[in-house]
């Protein structure tokens, strides 16, 4: 018997209805899957509001009241919060990283401003000019005299060294108007720190010229001395090359006598007023008398200094 075409339409009905029947699957699909759902349940959302609300939202802690304690109490503090700054400032390229932040704290009030920086500035030695090499050392415009007035007048002790550019000292090493010095009304103190003696036989042959540095360094000392309102006292300092009996030592200490300070000795070099007794004579011919030690000859007369 012969099998009877199919209508077109049959066809097309009978394709629908076999696709619109699911497939079977050979694998049984787990209730669970490996890998968990990232999105949270409902039961979750509501513990987390829950837990939410339950927790206690945390309070600012009350200010403490620091200007409330006494004044030596404050000035510890401030002592500890300078800590990591030198003893002797001076101008470089780490001053913003490592002073510039902190002086933010006198920021604060009125109050605190007027302590911290009378704290800082009286605590500290600045260097009247830059040693550090490079535009810091060459430039025309000092750290002090980067300081307002009222900063330079809390500092109680100035640092002037000698050595650096011996051959060719800057321009900026003077001393004019915009120093500043004038404003140091409370530096009673000045510390002179001589690196090098260029007079030794050790520079021969390097010199500028016979006594170029050391007429200098005499000038320089001079006119610092002149321009500070209250010094009384200089004290001098070396590396161990220096010799105190050299040229520049006696040309410097020359220069504070004659201008009657009180003459101390620093801890780097160890010097005494009983050390190098036979000192060439410097200008003068009358001895100098310091304070319970030995007659040293070669300086201005009836000058006392202290050790």
């Amino acid at each position: 018997m012969t099998r009877r075409p199919m209508r077109a339409s049959a066809l097309r009905a009978a394709v629908a209805a076999r696709m619109s029947t699911p497939l079977s699957s050979a694998t049984n699909t787990p209730l669970s899957s490996t890998y968990p759902s990232t999105c949270a349940s409902d039961a979750e959302t509501e513990e987390d509001v829950k837990a939410l609300k339950g927790r206690k939202l945390r309070r600012p802690l009350k200010p403490f009241p620091f200007l409330s304690l006494p004044p030596e109490l404050r000035i510890q503090v401030y002592e500890h919060y300078f800590s990591d700054t030198d003893a002797v400032l001076d101008l470089g390229p780490d001053n913003y990283k490592r002073i510039h932040k902190l002086l933010g704290l006198m920021r604060v009030c009125k109050l605190l401003h007027a302590e911290a920086t009378h704290f800082f500035y009286s605590s500290r030695s600045f260097r009247l000019f830059p040693t550090y090499p490079g535009r810091y050392f060459k430039t025309k415009k000092p750290l002090l005299a980067r300081l307002k007035p009222s900063q330079r007048e809390s500092i109680v002790s100035l640092e002037l060294r000698f050595g650096p550019g011996w051959n060719a000292p800057p321009r900026g090493w003077a001393v004019n108007d915009a120093l500043g010095l004038h404003d140091c009304v409370n530096v009673q103190k000045l510390h002179v720190f001589v690196e090098c003696d260029p007079s030794d036989g050790v520079f021969k042959g390097f010199r500028r010229s016979e006594n170029f540095y050391e007429s200098f360094s005499r000038k320089l000392l001079a006119a610092v001395i002149d321009a500070l309102p209250a010094v009384h006292s200089v004290e001098f300092d070396a590396w161990s090359s220096v010799k105190k009996s050299g040229a520049m030592m006696r040309s410097l200490v020359d220069v504070a006598a004659q201008s009657k300070l009180l003459i101390q000795w620093g801890p780097e070099r160890g010097w005494t007023d009983a050390d190098d007794p036979a000192v060439e004579p410097a200008v003068a011919a009358g001895p100098v008398s310091f304070a319970g030690s030995v007659t040293i000859q070669g300086f201005a007369p009836d000058v006392l200094a202290a050790a």
